[in-house]
């Protein structure tokens, strides 16, 4: 039994090296606990990394690029590391500094700060949609728009730089960590622009920076607070586009001329630094002078001439030409013309000048005036007709124009085409030039003597005349005599037998002849008869005759108004 017992005891003993070895390994594997934070001491230093010490039969490797700063880590230094694995495929233990740093962050982030809290990081690399940023060892996400106020136009810009960030969300679950440099800039703008809108004054001169450009003018930044300069505060000339005289990122010194506290709001000047050409340009550009400049624009009422910068004038399409209809000033003038003209006048308050071109030349109708008296005579062509006159072309391009009442002494001229046709050479009186108005008036009748100044002598009562039918009306004939005189023989007075119709007895061209029955000098009117033609016509006959040709003349029909019936009726065939 003794023997067993020390066999077994034998046995045991033996066999406690082995079970030494299990506990040796046990109890080591017990202190170091792979996921876990452990303490390590830096063995060697070699130039891609350093072997840590953590106090197990072997040691690990940490990469020089783990540390925050290799150069100052020295040989017996203490440090965290992370222990991601016991024994790696080369019997080492696989070491995480990143991870341990990023484990002890994220404790104290989560304890001792939070959402809210404004922390350190150091710009790292750019992902998707952002940067991640080293926020104390911790790599939290810094989305694209909440890195500055701006749009960012290139990232790389901010990479490896340390900002202030404020932490804006934390995801315990999926432990992730976003922060925003935006807010804070925000926040430090807002208390900047309080400032300075409280410092800014009206007329107080400030230098900004270009920030954007539109249509409508330009955003300047004033450190801070962004102001507009609209496109009619850039200068005083006259410009398209903002772009033609700013870019982004100029730098400039601009007025102060508006602040909206209130909606925080400043407007800005350019021009308003320098003199306003406007406040002499009475005295530069006085009335009647002739001035020089450039056509900057043109429109379909006139072109806009540059006298110098800021300065427009206006030629009117009715001020380009003495003698010709103007319908485009494109016709005329081409932007880019240098060109010469007369200052018209200044409306000074409205900014508004106006000027002549057809003015550097004399008013062809004065000259026409001195060269043509009154009463001078003139053979012209016939360049134009309308229903009240003919115009004809007297020279240069002038036309005076033939009023149908200075047509004929003797006829009521109701279209001018009774009387001329267009391209006809024709002789005629100047009778008015009025060249304030562009207006001459001329006569074809004064051409001749009025025969009426005569009538007496030509026709008196009794006498029997012989002419031509010219005209029929419902009423009677138009009778040509001589002296291009024309005589009424009224439908009464046709025959001793009762006549229906004008056109039953006459027509045009006949040959007729005729007892004068009635003279009016003021009215100018020749009563005829062809029944009193007779030998034996009394003067009892030829008063009667009268007064019958008078009574069947209806009021308003007659021989003043003869021309315009017989006119309405003359297109009318009678039956």
């Amino acid at each position: 039994m003794q023997e067993n017992k020390f066999e077994d005891a034998f046995l045991d003993f033996s066999g406690m090296p082995a079970s030494m070895e299990d506990l040796l390994k046990t109890t080591e594997e017990t202190a170091i606990t792979k996921g876990k934070i452990v303490k390590g001491k830096v063995a060697q230093k070699r130039p891609d990394g350093a072997l840590i010490d953590i106090g197990y039969k072997a040691e690990g490797f940490v990469a020089a690029s783990e540390f925050m700063n290799y150069d100052d880590i020295n040989v017996g230094d203490e440090i965290d590391v992370y222990l991601e694995e016991i024994e790696n495929r080369q019997n080492m233990p696989t070491l995480s500094l990143e991870k341990a740093y990023s484990i002890k962050a994220w404790d104290r982030i989560t304890t001792e700060y939070g959402e809210g809290h404004i922390v350190k990081g150091i710009m790292r690399h750019k992902v998707k949609g952002g940067v991640m940023v080293d926020v104390e060892g911790f790599p939290a996400f810094l989305p694209g728009s909440q890195l500055d106020v701006g749009p960012v136009r290139n990232i790389d810009d901010y990479i490896g730089k340390e900002y202030e960030v404020k932490i804006i969300k934390i995801n315990v679950e999926r432990h992730n960590i976003v922060v925003s440099r935006r807010e804070l800039l925000v926040e430090s703008l807002k208390d900047q622009r309080s400032k300075l809108m409280a410092e800014m004054q009206i007329d107080e001169l400030r230098k900004g920076i270009v920030k954007n450009i539109t249509d409508f003018g330009a955003f300047i930044d004033l450190g801070g607070v962004d102001g507009l300069l609209h496109i009619t505060d850039i200068s005083w000339g006259r410009i398209s586009h903002p772009s033609e005289v700013l870019h982004v990122g100029d730098e400039l010194e601009v007025v102060i001329i508006g602040i909206d506290k209130d909606k925080e709001r400043v407007s800005l000047g350019l021009k308003q630094k320098t003199r306003n050409p406007w406040d002499d340009v009475a005295d530069k550009y006085p009335k009647a002078s002739t001035v020089r400049g450039k056509v900057v624009n043109i429109m379909p009422y006139g072109a806009f001439i540059e006298l110098e910068t800021g300065v427009e004038g206006l030629i009117h399409v009715s001020e380009m030409s003495w003698t010709k209809r103007v319908n485009k000033p494109g016709d005329v003038l081409a932007i880019g013309d240098e060109v010469e003209a007369v200052v018209l006048d200044i409306d000074k308050e409205n900014r508004k000048i106006s000027l002549g071109l057809r003015q550097k030349e004399r008013n062809p109708w004065e000259a026409l005036a001195e060269k043509y008296p009154k009463g001078s005579r003139i053979t012209g062509k016939v360049r134009n007709m309308t229903n009240y006159g003919a115009f004809v072309e007297i020279e240069n391009d002038i036309d005076g124009m033939v009023h149908v009442s200075d047509m004929s002494w003797t006829r009521k001229i109701n279209n001018p085409n009774e009387v001329l046709k267009p391209g006809q050479e024709v002789e005629v009186v100047i009778l008015e030039i009025n060249p304030e108005h562009q207006r001459i008036s001329l006569g074809l009748k004064q051409i001749e003597e009025d025969p009426w100044a005569d009538i007496a002598n030509l026709y008196k009562v009794g006498d029997v005349v012989t002419g031509k039918v010219s005209k029929i009306t419902a009423f009677g004939a138009f009778v040509e005599l001589s002296n291009k005189i024309d005589g009424l023989i009224h439908i009464s007075q046709l025959s001793r037998d009762r006549v229906e119709k004008v056109k039953d007895v006459l027509k045009i061209g006949d040959e007729v002849e005729a007892r004068v029955i009635k003279v009016d000098t003021d009215e100018r009117r020749i009563g005829l008869s062809i029944k009193a033609v007779s030998e034996n016509f009394t003067d009892e006959d030829l008063k009667a005759a009268e007064e019958e040709y008078t009574a069947a003349l209806k009021p308003g029909e007659d021989m003043v108004n003869m021309g315009e019936a017989m006119d309405a009726l003359s297109g009318l065939k009678f039956e």
